[in-house]
Parts: C-alpha cells; structure tokens; sequence
C-alpha cells in the first residue's frame, strides 16, 4: 500500500510539472523574444492580437508575424504579472518591456490530449 502511495504521489507531481512546462517554455520565449520558441505550443491556428491588429494565423504565419514584431520591438524584458491554470487550460499576464514601448502580454493555452497548445496572444500598450 506503501508503494501504491509513493507511486501515486510521483505520478501527480510529474503530472503537474508537465503542465507548466509549457507555459514555461512560452514566458522564456518572451522573456528571450524567441518566436520559434512560442510557436512550438502554437495551435494549428493561433490568434495574434498587435496593436490596430488582430487576427488568426496558421502555426507559420504566426511565427513569422512574432518574429517580426520582435525585430520591430527587441524585448528588454517580461515579468509575469499573474499566471494561472483553470479546467486544463493554463493562462499568463505579464509585462513585455521592448525597444519599442512596454506592452500588457496576455497568453493562454489549452490542454489539448498530452500536450499544452497556444491559442492566444495578446500584446497591447
């Protein structure tokens, strides 16, 4: 019973620490300016809001459309804000100081079957 407990007691906290990996991997994307990173937990379709513009892109357009920005506005830093994770879905707020102005970053992803998938991100003054 002993071992059930222990074996039990792994399996949630490896369990757990899989679902924040994600959301992790996204807030170093920020923090780096790193859009490959952030597309990797693209959605096959990722709805990017920019300031005066949003819209749904496919998994490679939203790279390029991240990558872009960034070249626009070298990020300076990210600090999280508030992050959080409700129903398998998980969500962060931060601040995203760049060259070009500081921006409110919101993201969210989705559980979708084993993995973690962006669905939305948001940067606005």
């Amino acid at each position: 019973m002993k071992k059930l407990l222990i074996a039990s007691g792994a399996f949630i906290f490896l369990s757990s620490f899989a679902l924040f990996s994600g959301i992790g991997e996204v807030i170093s994307g920020l923090k780096d300016g790193n859009a490959g990173t952030i597309a990797k937990y693209f959605d096959n379709n990722v709805e990017i809001s920019l300031p005066g513009k949003t819209a749904n892109y496919s998994k490679g357009q939203g790279e390029a459309v991240l990558r872009d920005f960034f070249a626009n506005h070298p990020v300076k830093s990210f600090s999280v804000i508030h992050q959080g994770e409700s129903g398998g879905s998980q969500f962060c707020i931060g601040k995203l100081v760049t060259a070009g102005g500081t921006y409110r970053t919101t993201v969210n992803l989705k559980q979708t079957g084993d993995k973690q998938v962006l669905q939305e991100i948001k940067f606005e003054n």
